[in-house]
């Protein structure tokens, strides 16, 4: 009887009618509850529909009934991984290996178990060991890439990309991985080939390129949203039950969770600590949902831990597990810090665990999805014309987007030209930037203006080898000695933010400007030229600079751009008034004021809880300056 059972379900369950497949297996265990077929398959049921934490059960009751089936210990790996069991998954694939030798699935999803868990070198082992059964495995190929790339490895990923092409040229995302190693390793040579593609593959609903990687190198908005809802169709979309389902919380406090991997020694943290800190707790209860790596002891992690009602650690819990706390929390406002950038979980707010959920500061751009309520921006990242590049409502701060906290500390002591490899005399040029950001106009620029400046270097970051090989050659190509470039190696931040006052000035990159690094330079003084773009990531530095006082510093074009910093570079008595007009009102500028900005933040997520109160939907809105006083 079970065996005819069995066959019927089996039918089912290939032709795809999976319910009457799990309703057959479940006859048959009520007979046979250690039957293993049945264990197994339901098991893998469960699997395919995203119950993980069933499969699990059911599966690992199957491989105690027959503890010798490499498939069934594969499968409850991978049922493991949504999980974030990654321990117990490496522990699945490895029996599954150890079974059967050279299964290869196996061995990828061991090595991106260990991905997972930042143990790069054995993943690039695991993805090694795949490819010497089968060299031509797409999954092993790119897996093996992006560990590479983790590793700081670019050229070696840039290679592995070009790999994966050539067996799979339209492998998910390959394309824009190559560009983005590429630009890592500051290689020029098919970098307007490569966008083209993009483009053009972005355009015909291809899956080309991450979202966060087209922030860095497109400069197209519109290209962006593509980018970005092609993403989240593939890769998350919203679940088809949302936790949250219109119920009205009645607590007095606006509940303001913001989650992010990034609550540790990280330019994010930088950034808010001074906003947790200032958040008025009378009005707003504040819970910082951390799942980047728990075993972190930094000083800016016991700061954060001090500064919000209540620190929550869940780097071990799956997304749908965060979600349900965010849930039974009652969560007013639920604020996304991470978008698509390295550590990113949008699969918690996929679930709909809060009523109002904001992308905020990390992923300068849309996330293109429908479950992201608002994006927090200024009038120059987001112009009221830009709305429509942007799948959330945009709500307008005052002054800029960007939270700063006026209590970073800059060393004591700052090191003297000689100390920093800088000559002892002659203008100073400096980016601060990562490299990847340097693209080949605005290096023409910069090699220009130190042929026009005599006496002059330009001082750049240290930011890979093969970065800082491929800048000196470029630098010769056109004519300047790559003894006028000098490189310096990172530093602590405190140390950092000291040296800057060496350079005169900073020359911002495009399309892809300063961030948190332009924000460094004014807090110490150094004046930033910018370049205005077309994209949110390309006009952050010019946000910060209208919010400093200096917009004098924003061109509006390349040529502008090229003028305004040969004229600066004649003129020491302008920058040194700029630079006085920086250190004497930093306290005041609105730039960094904490406090004013903190209580700009808190009107704009007490109008989206009042709205999502009222049962309306969502909609655009400016905050007025001096709201919330």
């Amino acid at each position: 009887m079970n065996d005819a059972l069995l066959a019927q379900a089996l039918r089912s369950h290939q032709a795809g009618n999976l319910g009457e497949a799990a309703r057959l297996y479940s006859v048959v265990l009520q007979t046979s509850p250690r039957n293993f077929q049945a264990l197994y398959l339901l098991g893998f049921i469960h699997s395919q529909i995203g119950q993980y934490a069933e499969a699990v059960h059911l599966i690992g009751e199957a491989v105690k009934v027959n503890p010798h089936s490499p498939d069934c210990f594969y499968n409850l790996g991978c049922a493991l991984q949504p999980l974030q069991r990654h321990g117990e998954a490496l522990a699945a694939f490895d029996r599954a290996v150890a079974l059967k030798p050279g299964y290869v699935e196996a061995l990828i999803n061991r090595g991106a178990t260990l991905l997972a868990m930042r143990r790069q070198s054995e993943a690039i082992a695991s993805f090694d060991s795949a490819l010497r059964f089968n060299p031509r495995d797409a999954e092993a190929l790119s897996n093996r890439a992006t560990a590479l790339f983790e590793t700081k490895r670019y050229e070696e990923a840039a290679d592995g990309f070009a790999t994966l092409l050539a067996v799979a040229p339209q492998f998910p995302y390959a394309l824009g991985n190559l560009a983005l190693a590429r630009a890592y390793c500051c290689d020029w040579r098919f970098l307007e080939k490569d966008r083209a593609e993009i483009t053009a593959g972005i355009r015909t609903d291809r899956n080309v390129i991450s979202p966060h990687a087209s922030t860095l190198l497109l400069d197209d908005a519109e290209d962006q949203l593509r980018c970005a809802r092609q993403w989240v169709k593939g890769r998350c979309p919203a679940a088809p039950t949302p936790l949250w389902r219109g119920e009205r919380y009645a607590h007095e406090k606006v509940r303001v969770a913001y989650l992010s991997a990034d609550f540790q020694q990280h330019a994010t943290a930088f950034l808010v600590a001074g906003v947790f800190e200032h958040h008025d707790r009378a009005r707003f209860e504040t819970v910082l949902v951390s799942f980047g790596p728990d075993e972190d002891q930094s000083p800016m992690r016991a700061r954060l831990v001090r500064a919000c009602d209540r620190f929550i650690a869940t780097e071990k819990k799956s997304d749908v597990e965060i979600a349900g706390l965010l849930r039974r929390m009652e969560i007013d406002v639920a604020v996304d810090l991470k978008g698509f950038t390295q550590g990113n979980r949008p699969g918690i707010f996929a679930q709909r665990p809060a009523p109002v959920q904001v992308n905020y500061l990390a992923h300068p751009g849309t996330m293109g999805a429908d479950y992201i309520d608002y994006v927090l921006a200024d009038e120059t990242v987001i112009p009221r014309e830009h709305q429509r590049f942007y799948s959330e409502k945009v709500v307008w701060l005052p002054d800029s987007y960007q939270a700063n906290d006026n209590r970073r500390r800059v060393s004591d002591r700052a090191p003297t030209r000689a100390e920093a490899g800088l000559p002892e005399s002659g203008f100073v040029f400096c980016c601060f930037n990562n490299s990847y950001k340097i693209t080949p106009p605005v290096f023409e620029i910069w090699m220009r203006l130190l042929g026009a400046t005599p006496g002059s270097v330009l001082w750049l970051l240290d930011d890979s080898p093969v970065a800082t090989a491929n800048l000196k050659s470029e630098a010769e190509a056109r004519g300047v000695p790559a003894a006028r470039l000098v490189f310096a190696a990172r530093a602590e931040v405190e140390d950092h933010l000291a040296r800057q006052t060496l350079a005169d000035i900073f020359l911002d990159t495009s399309p892809c400007t300063a961030h948190t690094t332009a924000s460094d330079a004014l807090w110490c003084g150094l004046p930033v030229l910018t370049l205005l773009g077309h994209t949110f990531a390309g006009r952050v530095a010019a946000s910060l600079l209208r919010a400093a006082g200096l917009p004098e510093l924003i061109a509006p074009s390349l040529e502008t751009y090229e003028t305004m910093a040969l004229k600066l570079a004649s003129e020491p008595a302008a920058i040194a008034a700029m630079r006085e007009r920086l250190l004497a009102n930093r306290v005041s500028l609105p730039l960094f004021d904490t406090a004013r900005f903190t209580r700009h933040l808190e009107a704009a997520f007490a109008t989206m809880r009042e709205r999502a109160q009222k049962g309306l939907p969502p909609d655009a809105f400016a905050v007025a300056s001096g709201a919330g006083r």
